[in-house]
């Protein structure tokens, strides 16, 4: 299964084969259509209540002003973004 990205490029389809068949003409017929305009993505629209709103602003106020011990504690725990940050800090202080 693939998952293609939305681009404004157009699509092109690879084919196994070293040359050209006429039965498969697929990779032309993509190549061509980057022509054809596309939906964009910017008409595409999100919601989300305002109960969802103030907890996603309260989460990253929490996460913003976490104390340095907080951020130990979760990176210990196996939190990503706090490893992360962790490792930034270190960098940063050459060591």
């Amino acid at each position: 299964m693939s998952v293609q990205a939305i681009s404004s490029q157009p699509t092109v389809v690879a084919t196994p084969s070293a040359g050209t068949s006429p039965s498969q003409p697929a990779s032309t017929a993509q190549a061509g259509s980057g022509t054809k305009s596309t939906p964009a993505a910017s008409s595409d629209k999100v919601s989300i209540s305002s109960a969802a709103h103030a907890a996603l602003l309260h989460a990253a106020v929490a996460e913003a002003t976490e104390t340095s011990v907080q951020t130990a504690q979760e990176a210990s725990r196996g939190d990503i973004q706090a490893q992360h940050l962790l490792a930034k800090e270190q960098a940063a202080k050459g060591g």
